[in-house]
């Protein structure tokens, strides 16, 4: 039973072009529902045992608000999407709600710092994800075609919501990104004379431009060390840097820089984000680097500027 549905549950999900990192995580969640549900077919189950499920994991397990909430998505896409059953529309459910917290910002000393204790690649990506402002997974499924070195601009496509964006390409990082490319075309020659070369190309683009996989200009910035078995189509290729070695990269220099901090590749992000608004850039060019969709969101670094108390000067040091 489980495995049908399983199959089912990943079919609908590759043919909605989900990531595979959203597919497994869905399946982990409906997994647990359905052994938590004493393997109940969930055509069999309703909104009860989905609360229950839910209070489970938050009364129980003592989840994160986040972690439940995406539980609830993968259960409401199993229902709707795959099983086509109207089980209402989940309103019952309140949805945990998540803690707002600050972002996490470096200093630019701190950046500097946390940068110098790095070396080669990882290195090379924590300053491309510093100068420009992009997310670690825009970043390393970067192509070549993408990186405009006559406009200093790098082109972001298909990022969150599907939506293109372009942001900019540090003029400092130019010599180091033209040896990186070097490094790559080597790789890819080496790989079209063993009989691979083909890179992943999203959704119809593969059948549309039957050559296109070869070609140098779709080829990653940052591939892999080593060829892999893609886990959907089962083909060997040559997938991009994994960002598990540009986490771990961070987190190490950050402990050699003693930052008491909790910093990740999406620290930099954020601290892109807060010292331009320190520089005095407006915060709709900011939301347009960014790729956010309502200002609001962006505004969120106007709350973690290096000016103490939001700005205000505290009445005691007027005494």
């Amino acid at each position: 039973m489980a495995s049908v549905l399983l199959a089912q549950v990943s079919a609908v999900m590759r043919k909605k072009h989900m990531s595979y990192r959203t597919e497994q995580t869905y399946i982990h969640w409906i997994i647990r529902y359905i052994k938590f549900c004493e393997m109940v077919h969930p055509t069999k189950l309703g909104p009860e045992d989905i609360s229950r499920f839910l209070s489970h994991l938050a009364v129980d397990e003592k989840v994160a608000a986040s972690t439940q909430n995406q539980a609830l998505n993968a259960i409401s896409f199993l229902y709707k999407r795959v099983l086509d059953i109207d089980i209402g529309d989940f309103s019952q459910h309140e949805r945990a709600r998540r803690p707002k917290r600050l972002p996490v910002v470096l200093s630019k000393e701190e950046v500097k710092k946390v940068i110098a204790l790095q070396d080669g690649l990882p290195q090379l990506v924590t300053r491309l994800l510093y100068g420009s402002g992009m997310r670690i997974s825009e970043c390393l499924r970067l192509r070549v075609q993408d990186l405009e070195f006559d406009k200093n601009q790098i082109m972001i496509r298909q990022s969150k919501g599907f939506k293109d964006r372009r942001t900019m390409l540090p003029e400092m990082l130019k010599s180091r990104l033209i040896e990186q490319l070097a490094h790559a075309k080597v790789l890819h020659d080496r790989d079209i004379i063993e009989g691979f070369g083909e890179v992943y190309l999203p959704y119809a683009l593969a059948r549309k431009y039957k050559n296109a996989a070869r070609e140098w200009g779709w080829q990653y910035v940052f591939p892999a060390a080593n060829r892999s078995v893609d886990p959907l189509s089962k083909v060997t290729r040559r997938h991009h840097l994994s960002g598990q070695i540009i986490g771990n990269s961070v987190r190490k220099a950050t402990k050699k820089a003693g930052i008491a901090k909790r910093v990740s590749p999406h620290t930099f992000r954020h601290s892109f984000a807060t010292h331009l608004l320190e520089d005095g850039y407006d915060i709709r060019t900011v939301q347009e680097l960014l790729g956010h969709e309502d200002v609001k969101t962006t505004m969120i670094y106007t709350h973690v500027l290096n000016k103490g108390g939001m700005g205000v000067k505290s009445p005691l040091d007027s005494l």
